[in-house]
């Protein structure tokens, strides 16, 4: 089992479209991932370093033999959990997306129990309580016994990324507290233990205020939540900057909030590492690069390994500070996160050189 006693826990996000799932393949053909956009991919800019090339290759995910080298690889570095990005009734009823990634690949892998396992719900679209009742039945059956699941002082962790939009498909705030109370009482009674709720700060910001509420904290405390975290950087160190900004601007800014939001919410803030970030190769490729919503955002440049590295010292600086902080946990953008340029697995430039700084940091 991994092991529960070390200092800190190095969570880190996993994008799971890399392996063929029903849904996509009846929109856009059969055995569709997401690795023919990746290798798609052109520069938007002079010195756009794109396509980025997997060392390992175009792996299925949900092949418990490529999990295992996931496993091993992250766990020989450092890296304590993963926090699958997870799916559910997207644009319809029909339960979960891209879950054999989890499901089919990590639960069925040899070495699996090298690393602990959370969830973060990708809730990008509305459900109804209805809905919501059947996926917590679904989390509670397939995965809150499993001996790894992530759990923080006992409780098992779930990640919501979109606040405003559970919100809004269940009805209100008031609804959305009985939501998540009938999920505690559901997770207790089928003898799972307790939930540790955590909110993505992407979901609490101001441009949702009209949504949540004025004040986060009162939100927080009536639907009970527990601690909030944040995905990515860009969510809220957006550079002004187009179409590149330098890494090390943004991770001076992002480290800056680190404290402002510790100190904003009632609940432990967890603070963030993103690798980088390069959504280019879900850009249009055959049209001038322009600013605009989401892919269209700028891109951060410089992100080196040891640019990476610098930002992990600074991060453990910060945990070692932090007072009360219980267990000093940390997210990192991403493991494979390839198509938005956020991911720790091997390229063909760097080589295993982003895993290495994880553990020359914190592995020891």
């Amino acid at each position: 089992m991994a092991a529960s006693n070390h200092p800190y826990e190095v969570a880190v996000y996993y994008f799971p479209q890399w392996h063929p799932d029903a849904k996509n393949e009846a929109l856009r053909g059969e055995g569709w991932t997401e690795w023919p956009t990746l290798r798609a991919a052109k520069p938007l800019f002079p010195g756009h370093e794109q396509p980025k090339v997997p060392l390992w290759g175009e792996l299925d995910e949900s092949d418990p033999a490529v999990s295992e080298k996931q496993i091993a690889a992250a766990a020989d570095h450092g890296v304590t959990s993963f926090i699958y990005d997870w799916y559910w009734d997207m644009g319809g009823g029909e339960g979960p997306f891209l879950h054999r990634a989890l499901e089919d690949g990590f639960l069925q892998a040899g070495n699996r129990d090298r690393l602990r396992f959370g969830i973060m719900w990708a809730n990008h679209n509305e459900v109804s309580r209805e809905r919501f009742d059947a996926m917590a039945d679904y989390l509670i059956i397939r995965y809150f016994n499993e001996p790894n699941f992530l759990k923080l002082d006992g409780k098992l962790y779930f990640s919501i990324y979109e606040c405003h939009t559970l919100i809004n498909g269940l009805g209100g705030v008031e609804a959305a507290r009985d939501a998540l109370a009938s999920f505690r009482a559901k997770t207790r009674e089928a003898g799972c233990g307790e939930l540790h709720l955590n909110l993505v700060e992407w979901g609490l910001n101001e441009r949702h205020r009209a949504i949540i509420g004025p004040d986060a904290n009162a939100l927080i405390r009536m639907l009970g939540i527990d601690s909030v975290t944040s995905y990515v950087w860009i969510h809220h160190a957006e550079p002004e900057a187009f179409p590149d900004a330098p890494y090390a601007d943004c991770a001076a800014a992002a480290a800056a909030l680190w404290p402002a939001f510790r100190d904003a919410y009632e609940v432990p803030y967890f603070p963030n590492a993103t690798m980088g970030w390069d959504p280019g190769p879900r850009c249009a490729q055959d049209r001038p690069h322009v600013r605009g919503d989401y892919p269209y955002t700028p891109i951060l440049t410089g992100n080196t390994p040891e640019a990476f590295a610098r930002m992990l010292r600074e991060m453990k600086d910060y945990l070692d500070r932090a007072s009360g902080l219980d267990p000093k946990l940390f997210t990192v953008y991403a493991w494979n996160e390839w198509t938005e340029g956020g991911y720790l697995e091997p390229d063909t430039v760097h080589g295993l050189k982003y895993l290495e700084a994880i553990w020359d940091v914190f592995g020891a």
